[in-house]
């Protein structure tokens, strides 16, 4: 049989082909050195007290056989457990879908009466094995009953403590003492972008718990994610699949430690599911908010008395600075920083020997102190660095600077919040710069005026503002006027409001 020279050739060429991926698959795909298995040290555990988790990490031969999570999750999931509440509560009739959002919330769409008894769902991980639990503060507020299930073992707990403002709480599982394996905890402040991350916990249903799902480190200091009422923001990102139910629940990383208290996620609004982006609370301050609940069963926290904000370009140029690092004071109270010199217009630059990156880090730092404890604080004064000794005082209940206005007889009628990026999305906001309308009277003067929720105020009395405490600090500035006036933004149109302050 005649076969042409082309078809000789295709059937050299397929031949070379076939032996080359028959190489390929008898080598098990190894091509390159970045395709070995990686080994994973292992690590002392850390944690608040009782035994220690089994031993951290995986193997060789785990990686290379595809088991490395499977190695985590055996040693981790004993020490999640799911957490159900009961508590009475009053719901609205009517209620809005909410694009950030921890998971405890009711269904808006539920059926059930008003004033009926409500169960919750949350997870809560073993920080002892004297049965401390650490798990989100929504997942336990209000609750009358708390009960805690692993496996098929139901337990009665008790709140030892909460802070709201972490969003954080410590319960205790009664008669417990002896019978837990606790987690290991590890340091969130090592944890690197792009990492390789495990949470778990129990999405949508106590049937579903200790589901475990895989992602990695999207990214670190999330803050202003939409959780206004989380006064300390520090968030890890990640993609692991988180949803409703997983509040309180274990990030951990390969280590087989914990690494973050998942706490919430960006949703569509509507289906309440996850779409990739999720929050966990991370572990350095778990273990400091947990231990002062523990032990105080109240989270005590330093004090400077100053009101702070961001430094920007803009104003860095005003004070003749070099640098947007550190922490612009913009007014302070009576209290330990006035008192050892501080002024407004400096920016704090290093607090207690920790170099101050914005104003944020300046609000963690000055919280993981004690009242009483003397520190050294460095700022820049008109470009000069100048150091002061202070004694910091207890951290007195939290209080806006709009609710200190409103104490001096300044009540505008309505509310503002520094511009975010999800402020902007949602009331299609294009400037960079202004405070938003947030919540406003329908009866004030302001809504009289055409003055509405989504509007961007730009500036008072012509001087601009850029953050919500700048705002505040012009109306105060202008306490001595009969009238205020607002330049605000609307769908890309500007006009002017004027307010009597006398009213």
């Amino acid at each position: 049989m005649y076969i042409s020279k082309p078809v000789l050739v295709a059937l050299g060429f397929a031949l070379l082909l076939g032996v080359f991926f028959g190489l390929m698959i008898s080598s098990n795909f190894h091509t390159s050195p970045a395709s070995q298995p990686v080994n994973i040290r292992a690590a002392e555990p850390v944690i608040l007290g009782g035994r220690t988790a089994l031993p951290p990490g995986g193997t060789d031969e785990s990686w290379s056989s595809g088991k490395a999570f499977v190695d985590v999750a055996k040693r981790v999931i004993p020490t999640v457990v799911s957490i159900t509440s009961q508590k009475r509560v009053r719901r609205s009739r009517f209620s809005l879908p909410d694009f950030f959002h921890p998971w405890w919330r009711p269904d808006p769409d539920s059926d059930e009466p008003r004033g009926r008894r409500q169960q919750g769902l949350g997870s809560g991980v073993i920080i002892s094995n004297e049965g401390y639990i650490v798990t989100n503060y929504h997942v336990v507020k209000g609750a009358d009953e708390i009960y805690v299930l692993n496996d098929q073992d139901r337990f009665d707990a008790e709140v030892v403590g909460t802070d709201p403002e972490t969003d954080l709480a410590v319960i205790k599982i009664k008669d417990g003492a002896g019978r837990f394996q606790a987690i290991s905890l590890g340091d969130s402040d090592e944890l690197e972008v792009g990492e390789w991350v495990l949470a778990i916990g129990s999405p949508f249903s106590i049937w579903l718990q200790h589901s475990v799902t895989a992602g990695i480190v999207s990214g670190k200091g999330r803050v202003n994610v939409g959780l206004g009422e989380i006064v300390y923001q520090d968030f890890i990102q990640t993609d692991a699949a988180i949803n409703p139910g997983n509040s309180g629940g274990a990030l951990v990383n390969l280590r087989g430690e914990l690494v973050g208290i998942n706490t919430a996620i960006y949703s569509d609004g509507f289906s309440g599911g996850n779409v990739g982006i999720g929050f966990a609370i991370p572990v350095n301050l778990v273990k400091y908010v947990a231990r002062e609940l523990i032990d105080h069963g109240k989270v005590r926290r330093g004090w400077l008395g100053v009101v702070i904000e961001p430094l920007d370009k803009t104003r860095a140029r005003e004070l003749n600075l070099d640098t947007t690092e550190g922490a612009l004071v913009s007014d302070l109270d009576d209290g330990p920083a006035r008192d050892a010199g501080i002024r407004p217009n400096d920016v704090i630059v290093e607090f207690a020997g920790v170099r101050i990156k914005d104003s944020n880090h300046l609000l963690h730092v000055v919280a993981t102190h004690k009242p009483g404890e003397v520190v050294q604080i460095k700022v820049l004064r008109r470009g000069k660095l100048k150091m002061f000794s202070v004694r910091l005082g207890e951290r007195p209940p939290r209080v806006t600077l709009s609710e200190r206005v409103r104490e001096r007889s300044f009540d505008l009628g309505f509310d503002v919040a520094s511009l975010t990026p999800e402020l902007a999305l949602r009331y299609n906001i294009e400037e960079d710069e202004g405070v938003v309308v947030v919540k406003i009277d329908e009866d004030s003067e302001a809504a009289q005026e055409g003055l509405d929720v989504g509007d961007l105020i730009l500036s008072v009395n012509k001087n601009k503002v850029r953050s919500e405490t700048e705002f505040w600090h012009q109306i105060m500035q202008a306490r001595d006027r009969n009238v205020i006036l607002l330049h605000v933004s609307r769908s890309g149109n500007r006009f002017f409001v004027a307010l009597n302050l006398n009213n």
